[in-house]
């Protein structure tokens, strides 16, 4: 990629930024629609369910893939192209009659935002080459996580209210169509140095991973084991397949040399948990203020706010400490209060009062605009420039599959505990495992953060970049 101006860098990275803000958009308001959703196409829990995790699913299905064929053919090229499906997807979604059809077209969302989000963020990191700058770069990426959560819930709430849960879908359709003309007139194509093959068989695998594994959490509080239970053995075998083939590879879809260095593969553990917990925390939340508080979508929205606002002044902020301290201090900082929201909800039942549960959204927050910039700039820190697109696409896919999961887990933890009963009645009781489970995620980000971002830490990083870059010599070399 030619060395660009600063106003055109800036310009590049707001770009960049509007792909993330639709998607992202797109999921915290539909996150406010579900009730209105359930009323309408007749939904049960494990449906809402498939509504979002069908979409993160197949996104995170479907991330590597998009980011190693952006290295090889052109980072430009597939970012348009995702742009185009996403818009498409999301026509579409609003036209959808009945639930099963919903999450069809919410696949082809999928699809294309695949080749957003880990492809932006490969754009990010060839043009801001300086690490100070990049990490600044990276802060205003997590801060539009920020914007999407105060607007989306906003926005979203509106719309269902004035309009219909429809027209939530068609917020992404200008948005798509400005980016993308922006995108072909200001955006320069840049691509890997050196070029990785396809590897159709490795992303065979980690389709039926995802899917298999998150069908197996969905449906086991209603299908049971005798249903549940081979998927999960299929999940297991397609794990223990990747383990065994990947490594066997050339050029394989997951470079599993990635996970030698300590702080990339600690930022994957971290973005599991720390998106496992957002996923679960909105899905509870969402369904709490309307189906049991009894408010309207635009009121609950509002009652996202004190979530919302921390998270968009705290991602800039943590950005920056990440770009002059390192990543420690903002991990330790999303680890305690993530993990004090969730057990003020475990233990106190801060649902139950406007001030503790005004208390418990605003330290979830903090928390959560604080976790973004360390996981995204550790993830592609210390990699060669040339594999940019797939260490982005895996920090990508470890949130996706995290939050995949959270709705999973804690949705399938709700529906059991609910059972036959009325939400009014058991909903506090029922949700306390999955506050719990959230609780765990918050722990983990505490301490792993702590433990991938010491010296020891850095030291494996720099020795997996030298054998990666030396890889890549050899194999330029041998073609």
């Amino acid at each position: 990629m030619p060395e660009l101006s600063e106003r055109r860098r800036r310009l590049v990275l707001a770009i960049c930024c509007m792909s993330l803000l639709i998607v992202s958009l797109d999921t915290t308001a539909l996150n406010v629609a579900l009730p209105a959703m359930e009323r309408d196409l007749h939904a049960t829990t494990s449906g809402l369910q498939w509504t979002i995790d069908a979409y993160t699913v197949v996104l995170a299905g479907l991330l590597m893939l998009a980011g190693s064929t952006a290295d090889r053919i052109g980072r430009k090229k597939v970012f348009m192209a995702g742009l185009v499906i996403f818009s498409l997807g999301s026509l579409l979604c609003s036209l959808a009659p009945n639930l099963d059809l919903l999450v069809v077209f919410r696949m082809v969302q999928a699809v294309g935002g695949s080749m957003l989000n880990p492809v932006a963020m490969s754009i990010i990191t060839n043009t801001f080459t300086d690490p100070r700058e990049r990490a600044r770069a990276i802060g205003v990426w997590g801060a539009v996580v920020g914007i999407s959560m105060a607007l989306g819930p906003l926005v979203g709430g509106l719309l269902v209210e004035a309009v219909d849960w429809r027209a939530i879908f068609w917020v992404n359709l200008p948005v798509g169509l400005a980016a993308l003309l922006l995108t072909l007139r200001h955006v320069p194509e840049s691509r890997a140095a050196t070029a990785r093959r396809p590897d159709p068989v490795g992303q065979v695998l980690v389709i039926v991973l995802f899917g298999s594994l998150t069908y197996a959490i969905i449906e086991a509080p209603t299908a049971g084991l005798a249903r549940s239970g081979p998927f999960a053995g299929l999940a297991l075998a397609a794990l223990l397949a990747l383990l065994w083939y990947e490594p066997r590879r050339d050029e394989p879809l997951i470079d599993l040399r990635f996970f030698r260095s300590v702080p990339f593969s600690g930022a994957t553990v971290i973005a599991i948990s720390a998106f496992a917990a957002l996923g679960g925390f909105l899905f509870l939340s969402t369904l709490y203020l309307q189906n049991v508080r009894g408010l309207d979508a635009l009121r609950a929205g509002l009652w996202m706010l004190p979530m919302a606002v921390p998270t968009f002044l705290c991602a800039p902020l943590s950005g920056r400490l990440v770009g002059s301290r390192g990543p420690r201090l903002p991990l330790l900082v999303a680890g305690v209060t993530m993990t004090s929201s969730a057990v003020l909800f475990a233990v106190f039942e801060a649902e139950t009062s406007d001030v503790t549960l005004f208390l418990g959204y605003l330290l979830f927050g903090i928390g959560f605009g604080f976790v973004n910039a360390p996981i995204t700039n550790t993830a592609v820190s210390g990699m060669p420039r040339g594999q940019a697109g797939v260490a982005a696409a895996v920090a990508s896919t470890s949130r996706q599959l995290g939050q995949t999961l959270g709705v999973a887990v804690v949705g399938a933890v709700l529906a059991a505990g609910i059972g036959a009963s009325a939400y009014e009645e058991r909903f506090v009781s029922a949700a306390t495992p999955g506050w719990w489970i959230l609780a765990a995620c918050g722990a983990a980000v505490l301490l792993v953060g702590f433990a991938s971002s010491g010296r020891w830490a850095r030291r494996t990083a720099e020795r997996a970049a030298e054998r990666l870059e030396a890889g890549e010599i050899r194999e330029a070399v041998r073609r």
